[in-house]
């Protein structure tokens, strides 16, 4: 019997109201599993506006223990309904300790855990150091109902080890949310292309379908240039979207083949760990 997946990623532009942006989402998802998605990924922290751009203590009150978050509760009732998987990026707050985390909802509504961002941003218009402590959870590929999935956030997306890691755990496909766009401190920096190069090296080292799924528009003057996109194993691209629309992308994989084809290049047969220690 034939392995498949259908995955999607959702881009819009989020206002700062938390249920106006879990409605939107949940628009968005019935979309996409009319257009028969499997597994549905919304941007990062897309409860509200990217509010990491600046360092105000007002904003640690976004937080919510994840078992009690309202997007985590709301989703989970829909993904039940539909029978998909959806990753929910949430601000978590665990007593007083805050991460950027995502908590994975499977096909039944039951939330199966929660992944910590690992890598922590530090720099102008993207101060996550301030409000985000790394993660302690390590990588996670999680078994759900319509396949396993790892998944990173955002500056997770530009680490190679991040995605082998998910790769060797055994991930059918990786899946970035994302909040990028406008560097303030350089008006001619556009990071947009080598974001997605970034993530489909990922997908040509490791064979592997990958998802990025980002926010798009202004949010009081920080511009979020979209271009969410789908790679297939080759890394080239199945479906995007531009810098300015909203909507949901949705690409279909034989994962029987791609085991095939990941064996076949031989990528993890020749790898050389007893020449890696550099690496740690």
């Amino acid at each position: 019997m034939t392995r498949t997946i259908t995955l999607a990623a959702i881009q819009f532009t989020p206002t700062d109201d938390v249920q106006e942006n879990i409605d939107r989402v949940a628009g968005f998802v019935r979309e996409a599993a009319a257009k028969g998605a499997d597994v549905i990924l919304p941007p990062e922290l897309f409860c509200g506006y990217y509010f990491c751009k600046t360092q105000e203590e007002e904003h640690f009150a976004r937080a919510f223990e994840w078992q009690d978050h309202p997007a985590v509760h709301q989703l989970s009732d829909l993904a039940a309904e539909l029978g998909v998987v959806i990753p929910v990026s949430i601000y978590e707050k665990e007593g007083p300790h805050y991460f950027n985390s995502i908590v994975v909802i499977d096909a039944d509504g039951a939330p199966l855990g929660v992944y910590r961002k690992s890598h922590i941003p530090d720099g102008p218009g993207y101060q996550e150091k301030y409000y985000f402590r790394p993660g302690d959870t390590g990588f996670r590929v999680w078994n759900t109902m319509k396949g396993r999935i790892g998944v990173g956030i955002c500056w997770d997306q530009w680490f190679p080890e991040a995605a082998r890691s998910m790769a060797l755990m055994g991930a059918d496909v990786l899946l970035y949310p994302t909040a990028i766009g406008a560097e303030p401190q350089d008006a001619s920096l556009d990071t947009a292309a080598r974001w997605r190069r970034g993530m489909q090296g990922h997908a040509v080292a490791n064979v592997i379908p990958v998802v990025a799924a980002n926010r798009v528009g202004d949010e009081q003057g920080q511009v979020f240039y979209g271009t969410s996109f789908i790679t297939d194993e080759t890394g080239e691209i199945a479906a995007d979207l531009d810098r300015k629309e909203e909507g949901v992308i949705v690409a279909t994989f034989d994962l029987e083949h791609i085991d095939r084809a990941r064996a076949a290049w031989g990528f993890f047969r020749d790898r050389r760990t007893d020449l890696y220690e550099i690496l740690v």
